[in-house]
């Protein structure tokens, strides 16, 4: 049974930072590209960013380049999501993901397997 238990949300000042974890079970982690989406309120998840299987690339959505820094740690099985410089419209639920193929932008039907997702609130 495949989990992804996500952690680091949080409230915080815009401007501040805030630094996601995603601890994977049950798959063999380094088989997948590992990413975070978000969901605002009323709005549609979109994607944020992905790592491929051996972090040799990264690649993010424009709303957070820049900004936003995908790693992992294939040791750890976690993936990790530094938000930096953050702003309200950042607010969401964050998921992580894992896809064994995947497109850019990634969609939502290449993810294989979703995480519980963690939030995060940024107060103006």
């Amino acid at each position: 049974q495949v989990q992804m238990v996500e952690s680091g949300g949080g409230l915080v000042q815009a401007g501040g930072s805030l630094r996601l974890s995603c601890t994977a079970s049950g798959l063999t982690f380094d088989d997948y590209a590992m990413g975070w989406f978000r969901q605002a309120p009323g709005k549609e998840r979109e994607w944020v960013s992905i790592i491929t299987w051996s972090g040799a690339h990264t690649y993010y959505a424009d709303s957070v380049k820049g900004r936003f820094t995908i790693s992992r740690d294939n040791a750890k099985v976690t993936q990790y999501l530094q938000m930096n410089s953050l702003k309200p419209e950042d607010t969401a639920m964050y998921y992580c993901a894992a896809a064994k193929v995947f497109s850019l932008p990634v969609r939502r039907s290449d993810v294989d397997y979703w995480g519980q997702g963690t939030q995060v609130t940024v107060s103006s």
